[in-house]
C-alpha cells in the first residue's frame, strides 16, 4: 500500500509538474506573440522616425557639401587667377627681353630705330619748311633768268 501511495503521490506530482510546465509554455508563447505584435506596431513608428531623421541628416549633409563645394570653387578660382597673373607677367617679361635683343641686333646692323626715323622725318619737315620760306623770299626777277638759261640749254 505504501508503494501504491507513493505511486499516486508521484503521479499527482508529475501531473502537477506537467501542468505547471504546460502553463509556463503557454505563457511564454503568449508573451512571444505579444512581443511580436508590439514589435510590428512599434516597428512602423520606429521606421517612420528613422526616415524623418534621415531626411534631416540628408538636408544637413547637402548644405555642408554645398558650402564646401562653394569654398573649394572659390579657392580654385583664386588659384587660377593667380596662375594667370603670373603667366601673363612671365610672358610680358619674355616679350620685353625679346624686343630688347632684337633692337640691339638691328642697331648692330645699322638699321635705324623708329625713334631715329621719327627724328629724321621731323628734320626733313623742318628743312622743307625752311626751303619754302627761302624760295618765297627770293625776288621774281632772279627766278626768270634761271628759267631762260634752262630753256637755252634745251634748245641748243
Amino acid at each position: 500500500m505504501v508503494k501504491r501511495l507513493k505511486d499516486i503521490a508521484a503521479a499527482s506530482t508529475d501531473s502537477k509538474l506537467a501542468d505547471t510546465v504546460r502553463d509556463s509554455a503557454q505563457q511564454i508563447w503568449l508573451a512571444g506573440l505579444g512581443a511580436f505584435s508590439k514589435a510590428q506596431e512599434e516597428g512602423v513608428k520606429v521606421f517612420d522616425a528613422l526616415v524623418k531623421e534621415g531626411k534631416g541628416l540628408e538636408a544637413k549633409t547637402r548644405k555642408l557639401t554645398g558650402d564646401r563645394v562653394g569654398e573649394v570653387t572659390e579657392q580654385m578660382n583664386k588659384a587660377a587667377q593667380s596662375a594667370t597673373t603670373k603667366a601673363n607677367a612671365a610672358w610680358d617679361k619674355l616679350e620685353q627681353v625679346f624686343e630688347d635683343r632684337v633692337a640691339r641686333s638691328l642697331n648692330r646692323l645699322g638699321v635705324p630705330t623708329n625713334k631715329d626715323i621719327r627724328s629724321l622725318s621731323k628734320q626733313v619737315e623742318e628743312l622743307s619748311a625752311a626751303v619754302k620760306t627761302l624760295r618765297a623770299r627770293q625776288p621774281q626777277a632772279a627766278k626768270a633768268p634761271a628759267r631762260k638759261a634752262a630753256t637755252k640749254r634745251k634748245a641748243g
